[in-house]
Order: structure tokens, then sequence, then C-alpha cells
């Protein structure tokens, strides 16, 4: 299956924090998956199918907002240290 590229600006607005889900942490699209499970499926081996198929409700650009909400997380947290 072939996805057209998404800019990084619409990847990340899938990405939500709100104090009452999930006791604030990152989630996709406020569905309360958190952006941090989603990345512990994809290392830990599961391909974007197997996680979509698990999680039917998600979508293949959500999982595609859950990587670049790490990297932008890490370039941000890489800027701080390097300032400190």
């Amino acid at each position: 299956m072939s996805h057209a590229p998404t800019d990084s600006a619409s990847l990340l607005s899938r990405i939500t924090i709100d104090p009452e889900v999930c006791h604030g942490k990152p989630v996709i699209r406020g569905l309360r998956y958190p952006v941090e499970s989603m990345l512990e499926y994809l290392a830990g081996g599961d391909s974007f199918e197997e996680v979509l198929a698990e999680f039917p409700d998600l979508e293949h650009d959500d999982l595609l907002a859950c990587i670049q909400f790490a990297t932008q997380s890490l370039k941000l947290k890489g800027r701080q240290l390097v300032a400190a």
C-alpha cells in the first residue's frame, strides 16, 4: 500500500496533549493511544500493518505522526542540552 507524503505540521497536528487524557501524555488524535506505546510496538518489531490491525481506529499517518513527534522531541531536547 502506497501513501502520499504528508507534511510535518499536518502529521504533528494528529498528536494531542490534554491533562484530562492519559495524564497529559501525548496521544494520537485524543483517542487515548499514547505516542509512547505506539513507538514501543514499532520498536519491538511490529510493522505498521500489524499495529493498524491491532488498533483499527488508527491510520497510517497516525503512526508516522508518532515518529515525527519523537523526532521533533529529540531535536528540541538536543538543543536544550547544548544550551545548558
